[in-house]
């Protein structure tokens, strides 16, 4: 039996049996979870997630580390914040659902100490805030965590930056999986990186027209006309 045509709702229009009938292993559960999260379909995973819970007696949330890293994404794609800190605090994770994970986490306090100050944070907000709240051991490995993207990571949004400044979000959900980073990260930094660019070009404007004021006014300045032949003592016939 393939599991996404076993789950109701998951497929529209593909016949189901009923849930308690389902019996699927952990590896296979775990398959659909990464599937449906490379997919960037949040809202099919998490109807697939809550498919498996209302099964009588299973525990198959709890037995795979892709299934919980997708109830962590669904989780913080829902604004459920508490729900992904309890998820991400309790359960040990490998090295390689780090990057992802730490970007959840950061974001989700980030997104809570903008609500409760009632305005975006500025680089001194966001330090304060990472202090307050420091990366849980399960998705660090100890290492002292950089908050600047890697050169590797910049060099491809300023790669793709060149292509299209504006991606669409199938874009950035790809570039999100190239980079480690969250949809919502590749939009800010693209958002970022359009005002900077604006603000450089404004900047010249304003510089190249100040500079032709200047040399318009000195050229002014210094102009004096030419002396009149009949007045010129130093002319002679």
């Amino acid at each position: 039996m393939n599991l996404f045509s076993a789950i109701p709702g998951l497929f529209p229009g593909l016949a189901a049996p009923t849930i308690p009938s389902l019996n699927f292993s952990a590896q296979q559960v775990a398959q659909v979870c990464e599937q449906l999260e490379e997919s960037g379909d949040i809202d099919r995973l998490a109807r697939f997630l809550w498919s498996l819970s209302v099964i009588p007696g299973s525990n198959l949330l709890t037995q795979h580390e892709s299934i919980i890293r997708a109830r962590a994404i669904v989780a913080y794609q829902q604004n459920n914040f508490r729900e992904l800190y309890t998820l991400l605090e309790n359960n040990k994770f490998t090295r390689d659902s780090h990057p992802k994970l730490q970007a959840m986490w950061m974001e989700a306090h980030y997104q809570e100490a903008e609500k409760l100050r009632g305005r975006p944070l500025g680089p001194v907000d966001k330090y304060r805030v990472r202090k307050k709240f420091p990366l849980p051991r399960t998705i660090w490995d100890g290492e002292q965590k950089t908050h600047c993207f890697k050169e590797r990571t910049r060099g491809l949004l300023r790669e793709w930056y060149l292509q299209d400044p504006y991606p669409n979000p199938a874009k950035k959900r790809e570039l999100a999986q190239a980079t480690g980073l969250t949809p919502t990260q590749v939009g800010n930094w693209f958002k970022n990186r359009r005002q900077r660019d604006r603000a450089a070009a404004a900047k010249n404007r304003n510089s190249n027209n100040q500079y032709d004021s200047q040399t318009a006014s000195s050229s002014n300045h210094n102009y004096s006309p030419p002396s009149s032949p009949e007045l010129d003592p130093d002319v002679t016939d």
